[in-house]
């Protein structure tokens, strides 16, 4: 297996820090810095995220078993923690991470606007997002949102959920304002009363919905897929190394779907959840049992997104939705790990 050397120790430490979050169970950034003053191993280093709205990766991480399966070839493993797709793409676009988990909404916009990614697999096929607001609000459907102040993460599911949500139901989007914050903030600032509604992201969504938020919209259609992605760089440089990390990824999938409770419960302790929440997040809103080959399905749910990040502004132009969307899945390496 050819090794890679990434990022330096400093560069690594820096960027960990950026990706931290401000949600339970989402680091402070201290255990990849860690990791990263810890490699420069003789085989070189594999920098991949983990994600509390990616169950595999958790699992993965829990176990030890891309470790394990790397350790004969002298690879480093550093374990960096995504906030939420935007995230993930920040460091993917800065080649912080090699390999990052996306939903597939966020995949299209990065490629769309000239981040050389490619989505090797997909991990999940999740009901995520939906419209959220407090028991208390006036607000029991879309068009109730005119007027009002929404949290969303920009560049992520939940936020084209939002703008999907308002479309369907005739809402002007200049009608409506978005306060761009990060999906933990955006539940905080619901709580606080600082906006009206929040366009939620499990597993935060999940632990709200137990303590009484009202979850006022959903439709499962409006979801993209977990996509994970990688550097081009890092697939043309070390294609055994990304074959290595797909082929763990479904031994992951395996175990989850035969294990759903213990699932559940690395899911709660990563991110501060009662097992009951997570629980529902992993068996009823989280469907693991997908192809991970990449392919037309997927496809099919991007092509309704991407004139949808033109109409936005979060890409010039369709050429460019069109562009990316015949560059951005690479299925070999989800195929190989399936024979």
């Amino acid at each position: 297996m050819r090794s890679r050397i990434t990022l330096s120790v400093a560069t690594l430490a820096i960027a960990a820090l950026a990706l931290t979050g401000c949600v339970a169970g989402e680091g402070s950034g201290g255990e990849a810095a860690e990791a990263g003053a810890g490699g420069g191993a003789e085989g070189g280093e594999l920098n991949i995220d983990y994600a509390t709205y990616n169950p595999l990766s958790l699992v993965i991480k829990e176990k030890g078993w891309l470790e394990e399966e790397l350790a004969d070839e002298g690879v480093t493993v550093n374990w960096i923690q995504s906030a939420g797709s935007n995230k993930a793409n920040e460091a993917l676009r800065a080649e912080a991470i090699d390999v990052g988990s996306t939903a597939g909404s966020a995949a299209l916009l990065s490629r769309a606007n000239g981040t050389p990614i490619k989505t090797i697999s997909l991990y999940s096929q999740p009901e995520w997002s939906a419209l959220v607001t407090t028991a208390d609000s006036d607000i029991t459907e879309v068009t109730d949102l005119a007027g009002k102040n929404v949290a969303a993460t920009k560049g992520t599911d939940p936020y084209f959920f939002l703008i999907q949500a308002l479309g369907e139901a005739g809402v002007d989007e200049a009608d409506v304002t978005v306060q761009n914050l990060q999906h933990a903030d955006g539940n905080a600032a619901l709580n606080n009363g600082s906006v009206d509604a929040w366009s939620g992201l499990d597993p935060i969504m999940a632990g709200a919905e137990a303590e009484g938020a009202e979850l006022f919209y959903r439709n499962v259609d409006f979801n993209t897929y977990g996509f994970l992605n990688a550097t081009e760089s890092f697939l043309e440089e070390s294609p055994e190394l990304a074959q290595a990390v797909v082929n763990v990824y479904e031994q992951a999938r395996e175990w989850a779907i035969e294990n759903p409770e213990e699932t559940a419960a690395i899911l709660a302790e990563v991110a501060g959840l009662e097992q009951d929440v997570a629980t529902t997040v992993i068996e009823e809103r989280s469907n693991l049992d997908v192809d991970p080959v990449p392919g037309q399905a997927q496809l099919d749910v991007l092509e309704v997104v991407g004139p949808i990040l033109v109409e936005t502004g979060d890409v010039a132009s369709q050429e460019n939705v069109d562009k990316a969307l015949a560059e951005l899945l690479e299925p070999s390496f989800a195929e190989e790990a399936t024979q």
